[in-house]
């Protein structure tokens, strides 16, 4: 069951023009629920009624990303509120502890998940469905995750953006 939002519950939009194209920053109450490239896949999933409203969240999360696109890791307390399945919270949490500059296989966190469930074995392709549907790109840094031999796979924004944010975090210029 995917976690839902009462509906009395309002969400708040901005837009931020990152180097890589514009994006649409949402949040509710408690936290971040969205960053999307636009027009990635799953644009605006789970985004519901909204009202564009410059929060504190919002504002902090511009500033978050502003550190980010200089190539500098974000130091900020981001408050983010993961809307979604159990299993796809599951493997976002593993996603956050991905350090900046670092990458991990789909396959390795099925590994993760596997040893925590002590199960023998998960599905990596269970693990790409829930990354690819990560609706708080960057913050929660699915572009970090490889495919089995280091190949640039699935990243809801376009690989080209995956490969210019992975360049971004090893020091590099991507303007």
């Amino acid at each position: 069951m995917i976690e839902t939002k009462k509906d009395d519950d309002m969400n708040y939009i901005t837009r931020y023009e990152s180097p890589l194209g514009t994006m649409l920053l949402a949040s509710d109450e408690e936290g971040l629920i969205g960053a999307w490239f636009e027009g990635q896949k799953y644009f605006g999933y789970h985004l519901g009624e909204h009202e564009e409203k410059e929060t504190p969240i919002l504002l902090l999360a511009k500033r978050w990303l502003d550190i980010y696109f200089v190539g500098k890791k974000p130091d900020l307390d981001l408050s983010i509120h993961l809307l979604g399945t159990p299993f796809q919270k599951e493997v976002w949490e593993i996603l956050l502890s991905i350090p900046y500059g670092k990458t991990m296989t789909y396959g390795g966190i099925a590994e993760i998940i596997a040893k925590k469930r002590g199960i023998s074995r998960m599905s990596s392709q269970a693990v790409g469905g829930a990354v690819g549907h990560n609706p708080i790109s960057i913050v929660v840094p699915c572009h970090r995750v490889m495919g089995k031999d280091g190949n640039y796979t699935g990243y809801a924004g376009g690989i080209d953006k995956k490969e210019k944010l992975l360049l971004l975090e090893s020091g590099n210029k991507i303007v």
